[in-house]
């Protein structure tokens, strides 16, 4: 028999407004939708909150690790459980796993994995994300340098044979390591292409939007700075409507006053989505750990190579949604769409994540009026 439920006392923000004196219906792991508190059918059993908002569960395009691991140390069915686990506990339902630049046999080796959790259905795993190894060196942060090369007829044909097996499948390249022509052969099929770690100038990036390219990884960083006479990446994909662009929002990787000039730039079909960016020490009290054999440190928040450069963040998305909320011109709800529906739009997702509509998978999370997490219910179990 199925389980109807009805939950009532908070404001509810379906992804687009905010309802008042309204309850959220639900039957087993879908939403019915949002009624009037008071036209509630008598078959749903009633929760009664104690105010704050109910929005969609958080979805992360880029996670790199969590509750202790990174997926490149462990890119395996087991890795990618233990970091939907982790970071659920933060308001994430739906995630991709993220393998930062490495080797061909542990690429493979991530992308089974993905195959495995999409095909055990496993709670939290949305697709993969593979950042690197077709990107500039010029520009690579902290992925290393020696493992970095152009893309090959193999490594097209391996991502187009994944694809076939997985319904989300996103890839940061560089225009230095691939061609348009590659980026056209993807996308057709459904990859989603980002543009990241790379020194293109705006010509050659907007010649790759041309191609299919939709995305940015990590506005801002790892890739060409905006100029008065170079306006780069960052440029080409602030201007460009249609184009999405991922962000950190940890006061780290992006100034609050740069924020905003993007978040004046980025209205109309394109827009801000955040991203963690999140390694091994989310849920956890590490200090230190490896990624490609290099030690990386964590001290007051930030992850850094032993020369400074950043690693990856030390961030979840509640306090992501928090940081845009209390340090940058984003509005309350504009920060929810940034980590629920944008994402959604991003990958045409949207009927089922990111919003609180009739259909969609009871993904939601609880916040106080000041955007403390108070709960997670994840395919329509609380957490």
């Amino acid at each position: 028999m199925s389980e109807k439920n009805s939950y009532i006392g908070a404001t509810i923000f379906d992804g687009q407004v905010m309802h008042e004196d309204c309850a959220l219906l639900v039957t087993d792991e879908r939403i019915d939708g949002i009624v009037d508190k008071d036209k509630v059918g008598a078959d749903y059993k009633c929760a009664r909150l104690e105010g704050g908002i109910l929005s969609a569960g958080f979805i992360d395009l880029q996670v790199n690790g969590g509750g202790g691991i990174l997926f490149n140390e462990m890119p395996t069915l087991k890795g990618i459980q233990i970091i939907c686990d982790a970071h659920l506990k933060f308001g994430t339902t739906a995630l991709f796993p993220t393998l930062i630049t490495d080797t061909v046999d542990i690429t493979k080796r991530a992308l089974e994995a993905a195959v495995q959790a999409q095909s055990n259905n496993i709670p939290g795993f949305l697709g993969l994300h593979l950042e690197g190894p077709h990107i500039s060196i010029e520009k690579k942060g902290a992925h290393k340098d020696d493992l970095i090369r152009p893309m090959t007829d193999e490594d097209l044909d391996l991502l187009c044979t994944a694809k076939s097996h997985l319904d989300n499948l996103l890839v940061t390249l560089a225009p230095e390591s691939v061609s348009d022509e590659q980026v056209s052969v993807l996308t057709k099929l459904g990859i989603r292409v980002s543009l990241g770690h790379s020194a293109a100038t705006a010509f050659k990036a907007e010649k790759f939007f041309m191609a299919g390219a939709s995305s940015v990884t990590h506005l801002y960083n790892a890739m060409s700075p905006l100029t008065h006479r170079e306006p780069g990446i960052v440029g080409a994909a602030l201007n460009a409507d249609k184009v999405y662009c991922g962000l950190i929002a940890d006061g780290f990787h992006v100034d609050p006053d740069a924020i905003n000039i993007a978040l004046k730039m980025k209205t109309g079909e394109g827009k801000l989505y955040l991203v963690t960016d999140a390694m091994s020490t989310i849920g956890t009290e590490q200090e230190e750990f490896t990624l490609n054999d290099r030690k990386i440190q964590r001290k007051n928040g930030r992850l850094t190579l032993s020369d400074g450069t950043l690693a990856g963040a030390d961030l979840d998305m509640i306090s992501a949604v928090q940081f845009m909320a209390e340090s940058t011109n984003c509005t309350k709800d504009e920060a929810l769409r940034m980590a629920s529906s944008y994402p959604a739009n991003y990958l045409n997702i949207h009927q089922n994540h990111g919003r609180l509509t009739s259909g969609a998978y009871c993904n939601i999370v609880h916040l106080s009026n000041n955007l403390d997490l108070i709960s997670v219910w994840q395919r329509g179990q609380i957490s």
